[in-house]
Order: C-alpha cells, then sequence, then structure tokens
C-alpha cells in the first residue's frame, strides 16, 4: 500500500512539474516576443532619414508622387532614367521622388514608396525634368491641392523638359502649363480633357506628344516609349536602344505612334 502512495505521489509531482515548467517557458516566450516587438518599435522610431546622393554633373530628375499614383507611370520612366547610370560617357540621370510628406506614399495598386523630399518643407533640388505619373485623384481632388499645383509651376519654370503620363496631363493643363501646346493623355479620358479645359488641344490616336519643353503621353506600359524618347533626345539613338534591350523593350521611334510639334 505504502508503495503504491509513493507512486501515486511520485507521478503527480511529476505532472505538477511539467505544468510549472510549461508555464514557465510560456511566460518566458511572452517575455521575449515582448521585448522583440519593443526593440522593433524603438529600432523604427530611431530610423534616421535616408537621402538620395545627387551627383552635381548629373541631370537632375524629380517624380512627384501622392497616395493614389499608379505603379507603371511612375515605375516605367523611373526604370528607364535610373538605367542611364550605367551607360558609360554620357550624363546620367539622378532620380528621386517628391511629394507632399515624408510619410510613406501607398500607390493604387498598394506598393509603399518612401519619398525622398518633401516639398512642402524640404529645399527641393534644381529639378531638370519633372516627371508627373498619373494618380487616382488627378481628374477630381487632386486638382484642388493648390500647393501641389505650385511647385509644378514652380519646378517646371527652369526644367529642360516636364513630362506627364496617363492622367498626369490634367495636372499640368491644371497649372496652365499646356495652353498654347499640343498634347495627349489617357485615351479613355480625352473626352473628360475637353471637357474640363475646353480650349486645350488635346490629341487622340498616339502614344506621345512632344511641344516645346513638354512631353506628354498616353501612360499605362506605353510610359517606357516616352521615356526612352526622352533618353534618344538627350543620348542618342544607340544608347537610348540600349537602354531598351537592357529592359528588354521592343523600341523603334518610328513604329511608335507620336507627334512632334517643332517651334
Amino acid at each position: 500500500m505504502k508503495k503504491v502512495s509513493f507512486l501515486v505521489l511520485l507521478v503527480c509531482s511529476v505532472f505538477a512539474c511539467a505544468e510549472i515548467s510549461d508555464g514557465s517557458q510560456n511566460s518566458s516566450e511572452v517575455e521575449k516576443i515582448n521585448s522583440i516587438t519593443n526593440r522593433s518599435t524603438t529600432s523604427s522610431e530611431t530610423i534616421e532619414r535616408y537621402l538620395p546622393k545627387l551627383d552635381s554633373t548629373r541631370y537632375n530628375v524629380g517624380f512627384l508622387i501622392m497616395d493614389g499614383v499608379y505603379n507603371t507611370e511612375l515605375t516605367a520612366p523611373y526604370d528607364i532614367f535610373q538605367h542611364t547610370v550605367f551607360r558609360e560617357n554620357s550624363k546620367a540621370m539622378n532620380v528621386f521622388t517628391v511629394a507632399n510628406t515624408l510619410d510613406p506614399i501607398i500607390t493604387f495598386e498598394g506598393l509603399r514608396i518612401l519619398p525622398d523630399f518633401d516639398y512642402t518643407a524640404d529645399e527641393i533640388p534644381p529639378i531638370d525634368i519633372l516627371v508627373v505619373p498619373s494618380a487616382e485623384h488627378h481628374l477630381d481632388t487632386d486638382l484642388e491641392d493648390e500647393q501641389m499645383i505650385h511647385f509644378v509651376l514652380e519646378s517646371a519654370k527652369n526644367a529642360q523638359f516636364v513630362t506627364s503620363h496617363c492622367d498626369g496631363a490634367f495636372v499640368l493643363a491644371k497649372a496652365g502649363l499646356l495652353d498654347q501646346h499640343v498634347f495627349t493623355t489617357f485615351p479613355s479620358d480625352i473626352d473628360a480633357m475637353r471637357t474640363m479645359f475646353p480650349k486645350l488641344d488635346v490629341r487622340k490616336d498616339v502614344l506621345f506628344v512632344h511641344n516645346g519643353k513638354y512631353i506628354t503621353s498616353a501612360g499605362g506600359a506605353k510610359s517606357f516609349e516616352a521615356a526612352l524618347y526622352v533618353c534618344e533626345l538627350l543620348y542618342g539613338k544607340e544608347i537610348a536602344q540600349s537602354l531598351a534591350d537592357g529592359l528588354v523593350i521592343e523600341w523603334d521611334l518610328k513604329k511608335v505612334p507620336h507627334l512632334i510639334i517643332k517651334k
């Protein structure tokens, strides 16, 4: 009987120890998770702002971004222009993004982007080429943003080229930059452009238009072609072709429906 009682007591002790051990282990794991979480929070609060290194011998290319910007109209010209740094014996491009905040910008498709500069607070580097990609609200609320429109106007004054993709042309139109200029925009929004800006000369059946310093494109995947055209203007056919080859893009300006207005 004593042996049986001893065995029962021993078994109970083992289970009790196991429960205590499990409890202390779970508590330890919780503390570890909390510790990691706290470190992550502290780390994120102390991350220093990253500023792009701008080579003074290169063109400065500023991309205007905001919530709802479309991936393709942003990344297509960005890819083309950024790859100029790999071409020897040419004046490459510094590419950077500009927004009205330094907080993450969320594209229409959900991509999160940290802007390089905040035009409401920073001293923006002189922009040689201003790129205005399309965004979700370029036909409505974005056009009411007076500070953004002012930034576009001021940047355009000394820019060598001002380019828009898809509905980015609505921003240029609102700023008055397309007065007396021929241009294009996203094909299905041409009627909206004519309604909103009846005095402007918007063209259809072309993928891009070059008039003066303004180069406007239909957008979408054709934003690549408009960007390659800019590079052909600046660097010549050979480099433009090499940029296209590097991104596996067929490029032949003669085969791209476009309009060039010479002044």
